[in-house]
């Protein structure tokens, strides 16, 4: 089988399941969130001041950490199901070189978090947009701007996707999958913070704030190395640790 039907066969079997499903509906729940906010959120003075420039509502709107902490659950348990359903036996079977199997396999789940990064980042834009009149704002984040937020939560959700799934393939078991990914992006940052304070720039938050344009602390280029490296650490360890177990 080639590389490419294999990736079409990974599509498939995501989109033919109603986990993409429900992280869109947590999507939905987000954005009308960020939408109550606005609406109904106020500082103390009543000036709601967290929307009165176009900075201001730009880091509102900054998705990036969250699509990629949400899409990094989704990896991991679009992956770690296949062990747990032993669907993967079959699919290693189909085509025994496991690490090209497995490419596949990140590249279906890099598209659709890609994809659920993409969704959300314009969801939680229209939420907004759609609240504003109800204040004395307008929409006010230019349109260069919004493209950036949108690739940046594009890119980030793409990360998180491929880190997860990375994990789940070290792991093999959802529960644990999914606490490997909490952990790794939710618990372990701001313990290292904590411990070592120049590694404040190279947490996903930190990274991800400076690629939507929020932060200016790194380089685009460094920020985007450095998220990156994110990824593809734990989606190497994944390919080493497929090749030398058994799949039962």
């Amino acid at each position: 089988m080639t590389w490419l039907r294999l990736v079409r066969a990974e599509i498939r079997k995501l989109t033919t399941t109603k986990l993409p499903l429900g992280f869109l509906a947590v999507l939905l729940v987000i954005a009308g969130i960020d939408a109550a906010v606005v609406m109904f959120g106020t500082d103390m003075d009543g000036s709601k001041g967290f929307i009165a420039t176009a900075a201001d509502q730009k880091s509102l709107m900054a998705f990036g950490f969250n699509a990629m902490m949400g899409t990094g659950l989704f990896g991991a348990i679009a992956v770690a199901r296949e062990y747990g359903h032993h669907t993967v036996v079959p699919t290693f079977l189909t085509s025994p070189r496991r690490a090209r199997a497995m490419l596949a396999q990140f590249t279906a789940v890099l598209l659709g978090g890609a994809t659920l990064g993409l969704l959300g980042q314009a969801l939680i834009t229209a939420g907004v947009a759609v609240a504003l009149p109800s204040t004395e704002y307008g929409f006010m984040v230019p349109a260069g701007d919004l493209t950036q937020l949108l690739a940046a939560s594009t890119l980030a959700g793409a990360i998180g996707a491929v880190l997860g799934a990375g994990l789940a393939a070290v792991i093999r078991n959802v529960g644990g999958a999914v606490t490997a990914v909490v952990l790794v992006l939710f618990m372990i940052p701001p313990l290292a913070v904590q411990m070592f304070s120049d590694a404040a720039s190279w947490i996903p938050p930190a990274l991800n704030a400076v690629i939507s344009g929020v932060s200016t602390d790194l380089s685009l280029w460094a920020a985007l190395a450095a998220l990156l490296a994110w990824a593809i650490t734990p989606a190497a360890v994944g390919l080493v640790a497929i090749q030398r177990r058994d799949v039962v």
